[in-house]
């Protein structure tokens, strides 16, 4: 029987990402997509006539309610949320609804329909913020330092306490940093990846950011992705650290990017103060040894490797859109 997936947030890029994965895998996959007048399909657009999509919110109950009745999934995987941690400070509140509230909405919609529908809950490196010890692994205290941080600790746990109390396959993947040419281009990876080929370009000139000694574990959300699906395919349901265990510094990445395109970051990089979160994380490194021997995952692509996939994606993807402008 094929199985058949629910991805909420499956426009963005780690929903993109798993929806090309599971095809190739022989799922029938179905996307979960807030209403809007102008619609961001772009990330899925080559996978259209392949996914079907369903119109519900997080933030609506019996939207979800419905769509999982329609569907009737074997597996859930909820991408869904605000996930851009600056924003979380200008909307604390939405932040909470989504990232927070909107887990406990898919969890008890599983509950009343189907228990047996296995959940898998995005959460985030972001929840370990001050940090207690590093690296950090699932046993590390959470210290989150920002709106967004502590809403995915409420994630985290209401899928801990629907899994202890109600008996369902729910698990938590504590994804560290993870990007790709998918990246949305308000994240730090591709503000710089796409920095570099304009100003490469001679489309800009310089790249204003915050605090550039900032350490993150950066791997390859394609890597990450494959680490979710395999914790919904165990016996039994756990947490899991997703991490490479290397940090690297935002000035490293900076390096890293411009150098591979031929440019000295030092003559257009520059760090502005007002940039700098009011709580800042200054160091994250993940501990994914349970993940290796459990699940039997590790990263493949390197951190070198991603930064230069993604220079090389937004220089194409700029030189296209420089040419259409030209008559």
């Amino acid at each position: 029987m094929t199985r058949k997936v629910l991805i909420t947030g499956v426009t963005g890029q780690d929903g993109a990402c798993l929806a090309q994965f599971l095809l190739e895998k022989g799922y029938e996959v179905h996307g979960m997509v807030r209403h809007s007048s102008s619609a961001n399909l772009e990330r899925i657009e080559k996978l259209r006539d392949r996914i079907e999509l369903h119109q519900a919110d997080l933030l609506d109950q019996l939207s979800i309610i419905t769509t999982i009745q329609k569907v009737r999934p074997h597996e859930v995987y909820n991408f869904a949320a605000q996930s851009f941690v600056p924003t979380s400070w200008s909307q604390p509140l939405l932040t909470g609804e989504f990232t927070a509230l909107g887990v406990t909405r898919m969890l008890e919609a599983i509950r009343l329909i189907d228990p047996s529908i296995r959940f898998y809950q995005a959460s985030s490196s972001e929840m370990f913020g001050n940090v207690r010890e590093e690296p950090q692994n699932e046993q590390t205290p959470f210290w989150p330092r920002s709106p967004y941080g502590v809403a995915k600790v409420y994630g985290h746990w209401i899928t801990v306490n629907y899994r202890e109390s109600y008996d369902i396959f729910a698990c938590s993947g504590i994804m560290f940093n993870h990007e790709s040419p998918l990246r949305g281009m308000e994240f730090v990876s591709r503000k710089v990846t796409d920095a570099v080929a304009r100003i490469k370009l001679g489309l800009q000139d310089k790249l204003v950011l915050g605090n550039l000694d900032a350490m993150r574990d950066w791997g390859y959300a394609g890597d990450y992705i494959e680490a979710a699906w395999l914790m919904l395919q165990q016996d039994r349901p756990d947490d899991y650290v997703v991490a490479t265990g290397i940090k690297h510094s935002v000035r490293d990445l900076v390096e890293l990017a411009f150098g591979h395109a031929g440019l000295d970051c030092r003559d257009h990089v520059e760090s502005d103060q007002k940039l700098f979160r009011p709580a800042e994380v200054n160091t994250l490194c993940g501990d994914a040894s349970k993940a290796r021997r459990v699940l039997g995952w590790a990263p493949k692509v390197s951190f070198a490797e991603l930064i230069r996939m993604m220079v090389d994606a937004d220089l194409e993807r700029v030189r296209r859109e420089k040419a259409a402008r030209q008559p």
